[in-house]
């Protein structure tokens, strides 16, 4: 079975702004009303495109579900490497990837809570692509992580373990933001929660630069540097 989404137009940046505008629409009816009773029509009317155009850009609704499902995970793999670039320092990184992690979640949160509510929805084999962008994902996070640890920042633990402490702690705030969006900023949110998970696995070098990667982010990177010596 075909796993990617096949369209009928050859015109790669004309293909990506009618997907876009398709799932834009899709995920707000689907977060509203739910998958299953939601309609292609639907969401060409919320689209503000005609049903003929749509089936221009995807061959059917689950087309859809894939791929609002994957620009979320995409959005990951794009965003955390891009927060990282120039940073040296393994906290700093971590905190970045974190912070990074956490803005990709407040951007989409009716599709980070789609994913939940429908991967089960999608073909075996679409579901299994999800899962292996999952991993490639939280591999961006484990990999910082693992740095630290090889650094004497953080002692030696379960790294797979508080990756997927520091990933569902962020899914949280997708699953609920109508409590937590009255009280923190993600920034916000996504640091204190770091902070807790830290306190048993920072060592004692590490605490340092644990508050310099969260005091000084956005000054010179010889600054944070310093915890080198």
């Amino acid at each position: 079975m075909m796993v990617r989404v096949v369209s009928k137009i050859d015109v790669p940046e004309l293909v990506a702004k009618r997907q876009a505008q398709i799932v834009q629409a899709a995920v707000e009816l689907y977060g509203r009303q739910g998958y299953h009773v939601t309609t292609i029509r639907e969401v060409a009317q919320r689209a503000g495109v005609s049903v003929g155009l749509i089936y221009q850009y995807v061959t059917d609704k689950e087309d859809v579900l894939f791929l609002a499902l994957t620009d979320v995970l995409d959005s990951y793999l794009r965003e955390i490497p891009r927060a990282l670039e120039g940073l040296l320092h393994p906290m700093q990184r971590f905190h970045a990837a974190a912070r990074a992690y956490g803005h990709v979640i407040d951007e989409r949160i009716d599709a980070t809570v789609l994913v939940y509510r429908e991967t089960k929805s999608l073909r075996r084999e679409r579901r299994d692509l999800i899962k292996q962008k999952e991993a490639d994902s939280n591999r961006l996070i484990s990999d910082c992580i693992e740095h630290c640890v090889r650094d004497g920042l953080f002692e030696d633990i379960d790294v797979e373990l508080l990756t997927y402490q520091i990933v569902m702690f962020c899914h949280a705030w997708a699953l609920k933001s109508w409590h937590f969006k009255h009280r923190f900023s993600i920034d916000e949110y996504v640091t204190r929660g770091v902070e807790l998970m830290l306190n048993t696995v920072v060592t004692a070098r590490g605490q340092r630069a644990h508050r310099l990667a969260l005091g000084l982010r956005d000054t010179a990177r010889d600054t944070i540097s310093a915890t080198r010596r």
